[in-house]
């Protein structure tokens, strides 16, 4: 086996094969929410590209902002390239924890410069993380040049494709894990397949072809389970103030796919709930995966986590919410508990009843 390597590796360059016990296992960058960085294997994996597709008004961008805010939390050197094909919007990153002093944002609609972009970003070692927010409005150079009666179909797809040859090579790295690792994030939207039937309603695909679907390590979809809302005093109606956002793995190589959770995402103030705007309710997060893995146990009215114990869910998530070190604490025995063969064939996602 030795003997190979040193072959392979004299004949082609340096780390054209190592043994696999060699390949170091680079850490993940957190979502921003643990019961999603336990469906995604442990957090976006970095040196690979990841797709987060839905319908509009989902909450894509939402998410990826609180991904951003998250890391440069843990992480006061962690930087972000942000391709803008749609609008970036300060206030709403600013609103979401989102230091922008560190975002580095390119707005363009070219998709050739844009995929550029992203190629160069990954190749400087210089970012952490690249978000393209999104892809279906980026516009090939061949399809801006033409009329608009003029044939333009599947120009971003070829795009596309060429775009995928090349951003693997860009995020390579180092196999012994020394070289600054990147994370790359497209969002994409779907669209009605056109001149498709199903039994189940309109068929549901993507831009930019299937070779991305090959490509792609993570494809995560995301969706409005639904709507919360507040009473307010002398308003006639409850004030919607969030939306719970179901998010799915439908491919996964670094975990089992099909894994579903829910959070809580709040875009308005909501003053009686106790959340701002832009907040997870990151104490029904941390408490829906610690129960689902039996970390927080239920004995009668009671739950129990080591030495403490508390009378009733209310009590639990208070203390969720105000003891950052309790979270921390969670977070590694969630994380390591997720990686158990037993624990990790649970559904994720179901939320506890009491």
């Amino acid at each position: 086996m030795i003997a190979i390597i040193n072959s392979l590796n004299k004949s082609y360059g340096q780390y054209t094969a190592v043994s696999a016990e060699s390949l170091s296992d680079p850490k993940r960058i957190t979502s921003g929410s643990l019961s999603l960085d336990v469906i995604l294997g442990g957090g976006w994996r970095p040196n690979q590209w990841h797709e987060l597709r839905g319908i509009q008004s989902a909450g894509k961008t939402s998410l990826m902002l609180k991904c951003i805010a998250a890391n440069q939390k843990i992480d006061p050197n962690f930087t972000t390239l942000w391709v803008a094909a749609e609008s970036y919007d300060i206030n709403q990153a600013a609103a979401l924890g989102v230091d922008n002093s560190r975002v580095t944002v390119v707005p363009t609609q070219q998709m050739e410069l844009a995929f550029q972009v992203m190629i160069d970003g990954a190749e400087s070692r210089e970012v952490d993380l690249i978000v393209c927010d999104s892809y279906p409005a980026l516009v090939p150079d061949e399809e801006a040049e033409k009329a608009m009666d003029e044939f333009t179909t599947a120009m971003g797809a070829r795009q596309m494709n060429k775009f995928i040859r090349k951003a693997g090579l860009a995020t390579k790295r180092a196999p012994d894990g020394s070289e600054r690792p990147v994370t790359g994030i497209i969002i994409n939207q779907y669209r009605d397949k056109i001149g498709s039937f199903s039994r189940y309603g309109t068929p549901q695909t993507t831009p930019g072809g299937h070779g991305k679907d090959y490509f792609y390590y993570t494809i995560l979809k995301i969706a409005r389970d639904e709507w919360i809302e507040e009473k307010r005093p002398g308003v006639p109606t409850p004030v919607k103030v969030g939306q719970t956002i179901k998010l799915t793995t439908e491919k996964n190589k670094a975990a089992a796919p099909q894994q579903t959770v829910s959070l809580d995402f709040y875009f308005r103030n909501a003053p009686l709930k106790g959340f701002k705007r832009g907040d997870f309710d990151i104490a029904l997060d941390y408490f829906t995966v610690a129960a689902l893995f039996d970390i927080i146990q239920k004995k009668g009215g009671w739950y129990y986590y080591k030495d403490r114990k508390w009378q009733g869910k209310p009590s639990v998530l208070d203390s969720l919410r105000e003891d950052e070190s309790l979270r921390e604490d969670l977070s590694e025995q969630v994380l390591a508990a997720s990686t158990i063969p037993e624990f990790a064939d649970q559904l994720v996602g179901s939320r506890e009843e009491e």
